[in-house]
This record gives C-alpha cells, sequence and structure tokens, in this order.
C-alpha cells in the first residue's frame, strides 16, 4: 500500500489552474480591449467631423458652397474613420430664420453607431448591442455669409 503526502497529491495541478484562469482571463480582456478600441476610433471620427464640418460651413459664402464643404468632409472622414451610418444635423442660435446664417452659432452634431466585434446578427442582436456614438460642435458664422 502506498501512500502519498498532500503535496504529491496536487502535483502537476498548478500549471493547468494557471492555464485555465489564464485564458478565462484573458479572452475577456483582449475583447474589451478590441472594443474599446473600435469605440475609440468612431469617437474620433465622430468628433473630428463634427468640427470639421462646423468650421468649413461657418467660413463658406454661400448655401452652395456649404453644402458642397461639409459633403466633401463627410465622405472623407467616413473613408478614414470607417464610419458606416452617420446622420448629420445642423442647427443655428439664436433660432428663427434660416440656417446657417449671417452671425449666428452654428451648431453641428453628428451621431452614428459602433457594431460589437463577434456579436451574430441573429435576432437583431448586432443591432441591439450596437455602441451610440454622438459629436457636437459649435462655430460663429462668417459675417460675410450670403444668403442666396
Amino acid at each position: 500500500m502506498e501512500f502519498r503526502t498532500a503535496g504529491e497529491a496536487e502535483r502537476g495541478s498548478a500549471a493547468l489552474e494557471f492555464i485555465l484562469v489564464g485564458l478565462l482571463l484573458l479572452v475577456p480582456l483582449v475583447y474589451l480591449i478590441v472594443a474599446l478600441g473600435l469605440i475609440q476610433g468612431q469617437s474620433l471620427g465622430a468628433e473630428a467631423a463634427a468640427r470639421h464640418i462646423a468650421r468649413a460651413v461657418a467660413t463658406a459664402t454661400d448655401a452652395d458652397d456649404a453644402r458642397a464643404r461639409a459633403g466633401a468632409i463627410l465622405d472623407a472622414v467616413r473613408e478614414e474613420y470607417g464610419l458606416d451610418d452617420v446622420e448629420l444635423a445642423l442647427d443655428c442660435s439664436p433660432s428663427g430664420a434660416t440656417c446657417p446664417r449671417a452671425g449666428a452659432t452654428l451648431h453641428v452634431r453628428v451621431t452614428t453607431r459602433v457594431a460589437l466585434p463577434l456579436v451574430p446578427p441573429v435576432l437583431d442582436l448586432d443591432r441591439i448591442s450596437a455602441v451610440p456614438i454622438e459629436a457636437s460642435a459649435a462655430h460663429k458664422v462668417s459675417r460675410f455669409w450670403t444668403e442666396q
């Protein structure tokens, strides 16, 4: 009959436990880092779009020039940051007449959604788990703005 001491009975299981616990902690950590990286990239893109569109529209000379500038900037930012579903809203204060107008403060709001990685499109889970991103910027419209 062979007797084992307590130390001999558990020999070799520490490495297995370390690997198992390490994997259980490492996989969620890597997923979190990837998801936060995607969210941060989309946030930077939305913020850049709002800031540059506000500046471009506010310094434009007329409505046609403002539309062309805003469209070009939005296309460039979409391509650079990989933004898919982008909504753009322009508002002026004080409210009332047409927007933008000379001397008013232009408010630009850009909204988009970030789909989390590895979420399947089954039962609309990819849409439900998407993280909404919103960025805004304000800029004073040029006093040389002309309405056509």
